[in-house]
């Protein structure tokens, strides 16, 4: 395994002209296991028009998900509401920062009537951070669940928050509407945080995470995820499933960070597929109810089933 310290984003010049940045070169021929088709089915066609009009955001598009075709396709989609422009600059996520300025009391009804119109079993909702807002945007999460909840009434409702900066009236506000999951994200090793997520935490969201298990008990599902290619260690990784796990997460998702643009973080290295089934082994190991484990793994990636194998199983031990 490769350890190396995560290096900042800049570039170089080689022989030829050529930039290349510290870590992988930007634009090098990424490994096979990483190439996906490129979206266009009639599904995916009409979903995107359909959101389009509605004037909506998916994290699917904001964060150039690689899996967008394969779940429009099956029909499914992640809502990111209070609008596109985040508060908080992580140096490796695609979505525009600065000053938010969305504002649409009538979001949740048009989110919970898309959910309605796709015929959605299982809908995740998610935000940019606003940390501009009194709540911290827990007030826009309880409108979609309930309006969801009111006309998609056979739908699930998976929540992925930020982490409302570790308050917790604003999370008790959330978790009160028990979602079905309850998701957020760490993202990547603690040691990286400084680089990766300015203005987080690892131990706080963490906290947000046991918090969330402790306010919705057997109601509500805990999930996080995160990424690996920022540099981190095979021990690393484990160490912090560990930390999860001592915080009552239920659920894990680990994927490989891929850069969005050259003014993102490098990707140190591209793990390979056998590496992401031992991460899985050593999740299962530590007890974790549903593992999603491989290079095209993202949080929302087939939730449905991550949330279902975990009913199952306590059907089963009942």
């Amino acid at each position: 395994m490769e350890s190396g310290a995560l290096h900042v984003t800049r570039s170089r010049a080689k022989p030829g002209g050529t930039r290349v940045a510290e870590g992988r070169p930007f634009r090098e021929r990424k490994p096979p296991w990483l190439k996906v088709p490129a979206p266009g089915g009639p599904t995916y066609r009409r979903l995107k028009s359909a959101i389009e009009a509605d004037n909506l955001h998916t994290v699917c598009q904001e964060a150039n998900c690689p899996n967008v075709g394969e779940c429009w396709e099956r029909g499914t989609a992640t809502f990111m509401i209070l609008g596109d422009v985040c508060t908080r600059r992580c140096g490796f996520c695609n979505v525009q920062t600065g000053k938010p300025t969305w504002n649409d009391p009538l979001e949740p009804m048009r989110v919970a009537n898309q959910v309605r119109k796709m015929g959605l079993r299982h809908a995740v909702v998610t935000s940019v951070d606003r940390d501009d807002l009194p709540d911290y945007g827990a007030g826009a999460f309880v409108g979609v669940i309930r309006s969801i909840r009111m006309l998609a009434p056979h739908c699930k409702v998976e929540v992925l928050t930020p982490d409302f900066r570790g308050q917790e009236m604003p999370l008790a506000k959330v978790v009160h509407e028990r979602p079905d999951v309850f998701n957020h994200n760490v993202e990547t090793v603690p040691r990286l945080y400084p680089k990766a997520r300015r203005g987080s935490d690892f131990m706080r969201s963490a906290r947000v995470l046991r918090l969330a298990k402790e306010m919705g008990g057997d109601e509500v599902v805990t999930k996080s995820g995160l990424m690996v290619g920022l540099g981190e260690t095979f021990d690393e990784m484990v160490e912090a499933f560990a930390t999860l796990r001592d915080h009552r997460v239920q659920i894990l998702t680990v994927g490989q960070y891929l850069r969005p643009t050259e003014q993102h973080l490098p990707v140190i290295r591209y793990w390979h597929p056998e590496e992401f089934d031992a991460l899985r082994d050593a999740a299962y190991d530590l007890g974790f109810e549903s593992v999603a484990s491989g290079p095209l793994v993202r949080s929302s990636y087939h939730a449905d089933e991550s949330a279902r194998e975990v009913a199952d199983g306590r059907a089963a031990a009942a």
